[in-house]
């Protein structure tokens, strides 16, 4: 697939996800937060295809730069948003991106992004620290080991020649996006992207992303909820997620998926990461079409 409507794609997915209404506890068509709003999310999500074009462009599968790209888009959208409102996006985006540019068939890509993703380098998990302090998203390596907000990460990554993977792989235990890059995206290629192309036949595309989004919810707890209040407050939430998906065929669901949301904001119960894997999943929806077309 070429590069150039791979990056559209990835913008129509980030603008599909954010549009989601009312996707619960996530800025939404109706619902912003006191520092980011719709328009911003929006934004984001068009700003990214220059970088999304230029990471798909004439690959080199030993050095595929990933780190670098995941700088570049998060440093554009800085430009125009001053805020974090998809570091989480480009950093799942980017390597499915890139394996579809060099992938034959659809069903290339999850083994594709295993070999990009262990082919990145020292300099990528650079990039990747300073895409971090950029969009000032703690969490992702804010442990003893390698911590991205210290003066001299870097320069541990280069004396004990740590690569992105290398890093990533040590956040996973506690962080459900370095976990995805470094296990071949299991969330998004078993769960995400499942639901929402079976939905898509027979639903809105409102209606699919938010059942997506609860589906991805309700089977893995969220990772910015369990950073802030704890692992069991991030399965209680996906348990009610759960009990609100058993009620997506009853008459008065919208009516509980509006509480759900209206309960999440004002308990500030955020689940940012899940929408970041909806984002995702949407992107591979709509590149297993391409890939038929």
């Amino acid at each position: 697939m070429n590069a150039s409507e791979i990056a559209k794609i990835a913008q129509i997915a980030s603008a599909l996800e954010v549009s989601g209404y009312p996707k619960p506890g996530n800025v939404h068509r109706i619902r912003d937060y006191d520092d980011m709003e719709f328009e911003d999310f929006v934004i984001s999500g068009i700003v990214i295809g220059d970088t999304i074009r230029e990471a798909c462009d004439d690959v080199d599968v030993k050095n595929p730069k990933l780190g670098k790209y995941i700088l570049q888009a998060v440093s554009e959208t800085d430009k125009w948003i001053k805020n974090n409102t998809n570091l989480g996006i480009v950093m799942m985006i980017i390597p499915i991106a890139v394996a579809a540019a060099i992938s034959n068939s659809f069903d290339e890509i999850r083994d594709n992004i295993k070999v990009l993703m262990k082919n990145t380098s020292v300099d990528d998990a650079c990039d990747l620290y300073d895409a971090i302090n950029i969009a000032d998203a703690g969490g992702m390596g804010d442990q003893d080991e390698y911590d991205v907000a210290s003066d001299n990460a870097k320069k541990g990554l280069k004396e004990n020649k740590q690569t992105m993977y290398d890093v990533l792989k040590i956040s996973a235990p506690w962080d459900m996006l370095a976990r995805e890059m470094t296990s071949d995206m299991p969330a998004v290629f078993e769960i995400g992207y499942p639901t929402y192309h079976e939905l898509s036949k027979k639903k809105s595309k409102n209606e699919t992303c938010i059942l997506t989004f609860l589906t991805l919810l309700s089977q893995v707890p969220d990772t910015l909820i369990s950073r802030k209040y704890g692992s069991d407050e991030a399965l209680k939430i996906s348990m009610m997620t759960r009990d609100l998906l058993n009620l997506k065929n009853e008459s008065d669901f919208k009516d509980k998926l509006k509480e759900f949301d209206d309960f999440l904001f004002k308990n500030k119960y955020n689940p940012g990461t899940t929408a970041d894997l909806t984002a995702a999943s949407i992107f591979v929806s709509y590149l297993k079409d391409n890939f038929m077309i």
